[in-house]
């Protein structure tokens, strides 16, 4: 599933190119998640402004006289990708793309082989339907007042294992399977150890290793593990450098033990029991 750093690499190489570009047209193909919420036509004369990222959503504002502004709240779901294709002679839609934002610069087209991915309009991201979906969102990793002590308070309402809450996005948004792993790795922290029991040290330490691991991942344009690809059909390296991730049964990088795998909160989890403490 793509997660904050494909998502944010996503969004920097989209941004350039639709910045006040043009909607010429949009195209549905199948079903996804949600319907997109309006009629595709009246996409057409809008402009784009700058894409925005918030948790693992993108936001693409439009502009329209005479009309209420809105946008665009996209998610890549399980398995989706975009790609930006330049111009004016984008190729012909395949089976798995379903939905094309035609623009006078080039198309923006959704990728997504399992149709769990969404493109909704709403009229603006504090109102509904985007406010819902996301209001449940924790704090952006990367967000100076998200503190270690805010951190630590937060963790310490939360009676469920510590790799579960940081999926689960509530507090912090952004550590998917494979990062919340390798974060948990380099804190040194037992992924079944309970979220309360985190000390504040320890709290302060884990949101460190799991900045320093997302910053590693958007140098690296993310992860692809199996379906995606940035804006122009790259794909990501940081799975190639991951630490635990993949690797069962290979020397812990840091103590020699064999990693572990398990599985917790229905996630494949790669984790050191001799030097992850619980």
């Amino acid at each position: 599933m793509p997660e904050l750093p494909e998502v944010e690499v996503t969004r920097r190489g989209i941004a350039g190119p639709l910045a006040g570009a043009q909607v010429v047209a949009a195209r549905l193909g199948k079903p996804l998640r949600w319907p997109l919420g309006c009629a595709p036509a009246t996409l057409s004369g809008a402009t784009v402004g700058g894409a925005e990222r918030r948790g693992k959503y993108l936001w693409l504002p439009l502009a329209r006289e005479a009309r209420p502004a809105g946008g665009l709240l996209l998610h890549l779901g399980m398995s989706g990708s975009l790609a930006w294709l330049p111009g004016g002679a984008a190729s012909e839609p395949g089976p798995h793309d379903h939905f094309d934002l035609v623009t006078d610069r080039g198309t923006l087209r959704l990728h997504d082989p399992r149709r769990f991915g969404a493109v909704l309009w709403s009229p603006a991201l504090d109102a509904a339907p985007a406010a819902p979906l996301l209001a449940r969102l924790g704090a952006e990793p990367f967000d100076p007042a998200l503190t270690p002590a805010r951190f630590h308070a937060a963790l310490q309402r939360r009676r469920a294992p510590i790799k579960a809450v940081l999926l689960d996005g509530s507090v912090v948004v952004g550590a998917g399977n494979i990062y919340a792993c390798e974060a948990l790795f380099a804190a040194a922290i037992h992924p079944a150890l309970r979220a309360d029991r985190i000390s504040r040290p320890r709290a302060a330490r884990l949101l460190q290793a799991l900045r320093d691991t997302l910053a590693r991942a958007l140098a690296l344009g993310g992860s692809t593990l199996r379906d995606f690809s940035d804006v122009h059909g790259g794909a990501g390296a940081f799975q190639s450098q991951a630490a635990v991730y993949g690797r069962a049964g290979r020397p812990c990088p840091r103590c020699g033990a064999p990693l572990a795998r398990r599985v917790m909160a229905q996630r494949s989890t790669y984790f050191c029991a001799a030097c992850q403490r619980r």
